[in-house]
């Protein structure tokens, strides 16, 4: 891409040189209306049958080239560039596993309040689309997800590839890993993913509305094992404190029943402190878009940018061109289309 350094010339002297163009113009047209010379000819009609002389115009067309010239110097004043910006991104990624429950609890209708019952859209449907949000703004960092009910297992690995996450997370569906709540197991799984990153920071998402009730390794467990690799751990508790509205299938057709919360938000308090994270509670739509937001915000990743610059004068572009052709017409106007008084 070619750019001047100096524009602010070509302001300046481009309305001068469109002064003089016009001024050269008016100047030929005077000289060609004007009869101050004249031979007196018996008859005009030998005259009349001579074609208009080639010289003539060629002489013109070599007067023009001065025109031309002084437009390429004008340019060439400006200081043509050509040139390239190359960036270097240096950065201390983080690497994020996302742990979603998607235990049968999840189908709580209490997150999406302002909307009849019938309307609202269930916890991991929300869950999900605040989490999709939250992959979007971690451009640089490693992302995986473990999804978890009864068990728990990797939903998607570790990647730089967030298309690839988002297609996964739009695949989580209630029930996929059983009704149960696999606390300690989805830990240790989401652990065991990052125990042999190298990146700078090693962080844990765990979201769940229930209490640990299955699984083969207990939450205290999974929250020493991440200490001792380095792991942070936050917490989110999801769900409404009391009872939860639910939509269930009856003789009768959909029917809303309630169910008391089962959050232990203790157990979740004590991982995050264990690990050096935090713990969160989300009771609204508006609350778990603070929550991931502020976690987007605690854990930034650090991106180095150093950039530099090439460019290549290019004025002997215009110069050379516009040399030539005064030479041409000094030389041209001064023999072959020399004009005698």
């Amino acid at each position: 891409m070619m750019f001047f350094s100096d524009s602010w010339l070509l302001w300046i002297l481009g309305p001068l040189y469109l002064l003089w163009v016009s001024a050269w113009i008016v100047m030929r047209l005077r000289r060609r209306g004007s009869t101050s010379t004249a031979l007196r000819f018996p008859t005009l009609k030998n005259l009349q049958r001579l074609k208009p002389s080639r010289t003539l115009g060629l002489r013109r067309l070599f007067q023009g080239l001065r025109l031309l010239s002084v437009a390429l110097i004008l340019v060439a004043m400006a200081r043509p560039q050509t040139g390239r910006t190359h960036t270097r991104v240096t950065t201390e990624g983080i690497d994020i596993m996302l742990v979603l429950d998607t235990s049968g609890s999840m189908q709580a209708l209490d997150l999406g309040e302002g909307v009849s019952i019938a309307d609202r859209k269930n916890r991991l449907e929300i869950v999900k689309e605040v989490v999709a949000r939250f992959i979007e703004k971690r451009e640089n960092d490693q992302i995986g997800m473990v999804v978890f009910g009864e068990q728990a297992f990797t939903q998607c690995p570790l990647t730089l590839d967030h298309g690839i996450v988002a297609t996964f997370l739009d695949r989580v569906e209630i029930g996929m890993a059983g009704d149960r709540t696999a606390v300690g197991s989805a830990l240790g799984t989401a652990v065991k993913r990052l125990q042999k990153s190298k990146a700078k920071s090693k962080v844990v998402i765990l979201l769940t509305d229930g209490r640990n009730n299955a699984g083969s390794l207990s939450p205290a467990t999974a929250a020493e094992i991440a200490k001792t690799v380095g792991v942070k751990v936050y917490t989110v508790g999801a769900g409404k404190r009391g009872k939860a509205p639910f939509l269930v299938d009856t003789v009768m057709g959909k029917h809303v029943a309630y169910q008391d919360e089962s959050l232990d938000e203790e157990l979740l308090k004590k991982i995050a402190m264990q690990t050096g994270g935090q713990y969160f509670r989300a009771e609204d739509r508006a609350g778990l878009e603070s929550i991931y937001g502020q976690i987007d915000e605690l854990e930034r990743t650090e991106v180095e940018m150093s950039s530099y610059q090439e460019y290549n004068e290019k004025f002997p572009w215009f110069v050379l061109p516009a040399l030539i052709l005064l030479l041409i017409e000094v030389v041209l106007l001064g023999t072959r289309f020399r004009k005698v008084p």
